[in-house]
């Protein structure tokens, strides 16, 4: 079940869904239907939103509970 993670981790960044819309170039309605389970989330936009919140996948997919940053400082 990963839509919960998508609302707490946009909400952590302070953002509304019209904001991360209009961040992602889509309609509100379709990232709406992610968030609340109504639709699957295709691979391509989990992964644009790992990249974007530093998250892993796993964290996204509720894999695993803490989030794991994606970059670590370090290995750059």
């Amino acid at each position: 079940m990963y839509y919960p993670r998508l609302r707490d981790l946009r909400e952590d960044k302070d953002l509304t869904q019209t904001q991360l819309v209009e961040i992602l170039n889509m309609h509100k309605t379709t990232y709406t239907n992610y968030e609340q389970g109504k639709r699957e989330i295709p691979f391509s936009l989990a992964i644009k939103l790992a990249q974007f919140y530093n998250v892993s996948l796993d964290y996204i997919a509720g894999l695993i509970q803490e989030p794991k940053p994606l970059h670590d400082p370090k290995n750059r």
